[in-house]
């Protein structure tokens, strides 16, 4: 079985609702949840906001985190997260943010990822440097990782 499989089936074992939050991975990892049959069952809320101006109005990222640490920072995943979590009413939501290449920013490198899951008992973030792997790369290794992080709050939810 599949990571997005054991996602679904996970989920709806335990009945819980996700939601995903995504910057640089561009909604890759809502594909692949729906890609997955009984998907419809745990997802129904996924927000792409590739822009800063997109993380503040859709998911209400404060212009004041984004100034002090940019977009790509666990502070801004959290905001993301937990941003998802209030809007779509989902039990568990998911952000990823960061610099998928090619080239880093002026003080941030490539394949740096922050990710955030937020749930009703408060959000966790992770900083992941994949490195200069490649756009494609560093995008696929998120969306697994992010896939990794939902299997392993869904088992804290549920047990």
């Amino acid at each position: 079985m599949g990571d997005t499989a054991r996602l679904v089936n996970a989920a709806r074992a335990a009945g819980l609702r996700v939601a995903t939050a995504e910057s640089c991975t561009g909604g890759m990892l809502a594909a692949a949840i729906t890609e997955t049959p009984g998907a419809s069952n745990v997802f129904d809320w996924g927000v792409v906001t590739y822009s800063n101006a997109a993380k503040q109005a859709l998911l209400g990222v404060s212009p004041a985190t984004l100034d002090a640490h940019g977009a790509v920072s666990v502070e801004v995943a959290a905001e993301m997260a937990q941003g998802a979590l209030s809007a779509s009413g989902a039990d568990i939501a998911i952000s990823i943010t960061g610099i998928a290449g090619p080239g880093a920013s002026e003080y941030k490198p490539e394949g740096r990822v922050c990710f955030g899951v937020a749930t009703a008992q408060g959000c966790k973030t992770e900083l992941v440097e994949f490195g200069a792997r490649g756009r494609d790369t560093v995008r696929a290794l998120a969306r697994d990782h992010a896939i990794a992080a939902v299997i392993d709050a869904i088992t804290r939810q549920d047990g």
